[in-house]
């Protein structure tokens, strides 16, 4: 199975990209927020943790982005308990779609969680940063404090750009994106 994982800068358009591929794509953005949703022990984890800023279940966004705000260590708490939910979840997302040609994970920190094995294909999805903030801006829980603050847990873009086998420069056009991704999928399919 041909693994591809995509990287960028959090508004890049990396989910948009990941679907572009047409074989199933574990988003781990995604899956965060159904575990917020659904886990009733991530949440009692959580709120064991943030006492004072979890409440009452669901987990809500803004309790969290509250924690996070008054203090930087929170967001490692957090991270402590959701990440291993998540990298659970993928692989069984792995398991299930074992028999498919090719799978997309859709992960933020995928190298720095260290998720990524050698054979997997990186691609590095590069925007401006005009572009990114414009759309960040139209995001229902956009915050630039919390952005910055979850900024300084990601490797520095260019490192990512450097460990990447591709880039797909998105320029926000769908058929300019959609040339990028057939032809990097010609080259993969090789």
């Amino acid at each position: 199975m041909i693994k591809i994982g995509i990287l960028g800068k959090i508004g890049s358009g990396k989910s948009y990209i990941s679907k572009l591929f047409g074989c199933p794509v574990f988003n781990a953005d995604e899956e965060v927020i159904r575990i917020y949703k659904k886990d009733k022990k991530c949440f009692n984890k959580i709120k064991k943790k943030l006492p004072k800023y979890v409440h009452s279940f669901p987990i809500k966004k803004n309790e969290l982005q509250s924690a996070i705000l008054d203090n930087q260590k929170n967001l490692f708490k957090i991270n402590k308990i959701v990440h291993p939910i998540v990298r659970n979840k993928m692989k069984k997302f792995l398991i299930i779609n074992s028999n498919k040609k090719m799978v997309v994970l859709d992960i933020p920190l995928l190298l720095e969680n260290k998720l990524n094995k050698k054979n997997y294909i990186l691609i590095y999805v590069n925007a401006k940063k005009k572009q990114i903030l414009k759309r960040l801006k139209l995001r229902k829980n956009y915050n630039s404090n919390i952005l910055k603050k979850l900024e300084k847990t990601q490797l520095k873009l260019e490192k990512k750009r450097k460990k990447s086998d591709f880039i797909i420069n998105n320029n926000f056009k769908r058929n300019t994106v959609k040339k990028s991704v057939k032809l990097i999928l010609k080259k993969i399919l090789k």
